[in-house]
């Protein structure tokens, strides 16, 4: 170059070698920027180092090459803040996609784990949702470990802060203590010091609770994560709201209005699934068709207010003595099922003279606050498969039996013939 150009336009040239230098490093990779400025850098010292030329030339010269280099670093820095950012909503978009498509609650969890995984550069994360006095930990992963069924009393922690105040929090560096009154650093997970935590509430309609990610890094965190981590809790409020909102309705269609426990429909389905269940297992299931005596003049009598306080009432007995995997059921009017998996004849009457004993201590007063007295009740047992392998059949069976107990004079319980011998 300086044997075909003079000294006093290498000024022009070496503008040129900055411009192609940035250009290259525009539409590629800093590897052919930085040979071109450093070969020409390396070709114009060796050339001119045996020419007289003043030493603020070579000054110059070092400084545009120095620019050079400096600029392509700053194109290449840019490019991959923006291809970060393009990839961060291409993320969101993505998941917005997904997690809008899908009414189940495990989905979307499984979504945002996927989520969290591919966007964010934590060693820790997770979701909790607010539970009363607990925060239940849907999604906790830390260190390349996931742990399950984990609730933490709220009181104290950094996630009930950020849930309370409904305010994000961002703490770059814990080793400087936190300056929250109350406030107390609780392990999660395993056993390592968090040095850099940021925590976004999460609230709806039927949601409140919190997601956070944390590393053992001081320092780990920017603001753009906290940005990405803002919209995707925006994105996953929604959906487990829409998710929960979802159940809720699927849960009320199953459920009778005013006693909460299965429609008519709903018990059958069950019954026949829990009575599959059993038979795989070689198990027994005991039905019970119970019925409230004289119902009808019981209403006359006292009010329909009063009828209606029996029959809550009457459920909540119910489910005091059953375990929580056993189903009742409003058949119709004052008639209820119950289906005890597990449970052979034997326990079954058991189960049923307890709820007849407990009925008969419960102690109801109307508006006035006197005493009124509490009606009988009368029960019909079936045992399946013992008696019968088919659950309607098992249906009719118990509900003959239930009739046999009134013909016979009400307020008893008309057993199976057999028990189930374990």
């Amino acid at each position: 170059m300086a044997y075909f150009f003079s000294a006093k336009i290498d000024h022009l040239l070496y503008t040129l070698v900055l411009i192609a230098a940035l250009s290259s490093s525009l539409i590629s990779t800093r590897g052919p920027a930085y040979f071109l400025v450093v070969s020409v850098t390396s070709f114009y010292f060796l050339i001119r180092s045996n020419q007289r030329i003043m030493e603020y030339e070579w000054v110059i010269h070092l400084g545009l090459s120095i620019a050079a280099l400096m600029g392509v670093e700053t194109i290449q820095q840019l490019k991959n803040m923006t291809t970060q950012q393009i990839n961060r909503l291409e993320t969101i978009n993505e998941l917005s996609r997904q997690i809008v498509s899908t009414l189940d609650t495990k989905q979307v969890f499984a979504l945002l784990n996927a989520t969290f995984q591919s966007a964010l550069e934590a060693d820790s994360y997770y979701i909790g949702i607010l539970d009363g006095d607990f925060i239940k930990l849907e999604l906790l992963y830390d260190d390349g470990e996931y742990f399950h069924d984990l609730r933490l009393s709220k009181k104290g922690t950094l996630s009930n802060w950020v849930i309370t105040h409904q305010q994000e929090l961002f703490l770059p560096d814990m080793r400087k203590g936190i300056q929250l009154d109350g406030v107390e650093v609780i392990n999660i997970g395993k056993d390592k010091p968090t040095l850099s935590w940021m925590g976004i509430p999460m609230h709806g309609a039927h949601v409140d609770g919190i997601m956070a990610i944390s590393s053992y890094r001081p320092n780990a965190f920017d603001r753009s994560d906290m940005e990405l981590l803002s919209t995707i809790a925006q994105r996953a409020a929604l959906a487990l709201d829409n998710t929960y909102h979802h159940a809720l309705v699927q849960q009320q269609a199953r459920l009778d209005s005013l006693t909460k426990v299965y429609n008519h429909g709903y018990f059958i389905q069950t019954l026949h699934e829990q009575a599959q269940i059993c038979k795989t297992q070689n198990q027994p299931l005991s039905l019970i068709m119970l019925d409230i005596d004289f119902f009808k003049q019981y209403n006359d009598t006292f009010g329909h207010p009063i009828g209606d306080e029996i029959l809550v009432s009457l459920c909540v007995i119910i489910r005091s003595h059953i375990k929580s995997t056993d189903s009742i059921g409003r058949w119709g009017g004052e008639e209820f099922a119950i289906a005890l998996p597990n449970t052979d004849g034997h326990q079954a009457a058991l189960v049923a003279q307890r709820i007849r004993e407990t009925l008969g201590s419960l102690k109801i007063r109307n508006s006035e606050q006197f005493t009124i007295p509490i009606p009988t009740i009368s029960m019909g047992l079936a045992v399946f498969p013992l008696e019968t392998n088919d659950t309607s059949k098992l249906i009719d069976l118990a509900d003959k039996r239930l009739y046999t107990a009134k013909e016979r004079g009400r307020d008893q319980i008309e057993p199976a013939l057999a028990f189930w011998k374990k």
